[in-house]
């Protein structure tokens, strides 16, 4: 259900019977982390890649894990996300933390600006993403929600911002030059059971599915008294690794709009509350 995206980026090479979501074989011999995490090996640099970025030009399909903060489990006391980024292996390609201070996370709750950064297997700060404090209510368009995507840190490579609209969640993905490249649209109610929640990425004109994050259902105990979620992002294996890259900050964004609560009876449900 993706239509190829030639367009959009790198170009795919013909390659032997591969897993999904890999360009190339994969490596045996990963590298091991301290806590026994096994790590996406380092792949070769790529021409005019942003360092780092180079382990998305290997793949088409990504998983994110948060990770379950057992303080915030018993005192509900906000805790700083972090989250693993795994490949279609199991292999983690990267590791996100959110970096904000303890007043910023219980006072303005998933609401709140964050720095988030995102490094590799050799601890290397390879993607900053950073949402300023704003509205995410259709009652206020002039101050929707953004999303700065970085890399390396410093140097913004797109963005990801939200779109008015009076009953759908709906973003667009832009380059650098704050050109339309990619546009996300969310279900109009923004909650279930038993089941996914994809958001549908497309062209610009919407004529065609480009890939899809989905977050995805993780059960009755874990949906009911945590706010920890697992999603799920396919992209064409040659969409610009830049793009690929907004679209990880997009889902990031998504997170924090909606899913960023305990329990569904407080969850967001859609783009008037």
């Amino acid at each position: 259900g993706v239509a190829a995206a030639g367009g959009y980026g790198y170009q795919a090479q013909a390659t032997n019977p591969v897993p999904p979501g890999f360009a190339v074989p994969p490596i045996q011999n990963q590298p091991i982390g301290n806590e026994g995490t096994i790590w996406m090996p380092v792949p070769p640099a790529f021409p005019s890649c942003p360092p780092g970025l180079e382990y998305l030009t290997q793949i088409d399909q990504i998983l994110i894990h948060q990770k379950i903060e057992l303080l915030e489990i018993l005192t509900t006391f906000e805790t700083k996300n972090k989250y693993e980024i795994k490949n279609t292996l199991g292999q983690r390609v990267y590791y996100a933390e959110e970096d904000t201070d303890c007043c910023t996370r219980n006072c303005c709750g998933p609401s709140r600006p964050f720095t988030l950064r995102i490094t590799d297997n050799l601890s290397h700060e390879v993607i900053t993403l950073q949402r300023p404090l704003r509205c995410s209510s259709c009652c206020f368009p002039c101050c929707l929600q953004e999303l700065e995507v970085q890399a390396p840190p410093g140097r913004p490579v797109g963005y990801v911002v939200q779109n008015w609209h009076p009953c759908l969640p709906k973003f667009t993905i832009q380059d650098e030059k704050r050109m339309d490249i990619l546009k996300i649209a969310g279900p109009c109610v923004v909650c279930s059971c038993c089941e996914d929640i994809d958001f549908e990425v497309k062209s610009v004109d919407e004529s065609c599915a480009v890939g899809r994050i989905s977050k995805q259902w993780t059960g009755f105990l874990k949906e009911a008294v945590t706010d920890t979620d697992n999603f799920g992002i396919t992209f064409p294996m040659d969409l610009d690794v830049k793009m690929k890259a907004v679209m990880i900050g997009a889902c990031f964004l998504i997170d924090f709009m909606f899913f960023e609560h305990v329990g569904d009876k407080n969850q967001r449900s859609g783009v008037w509350q």
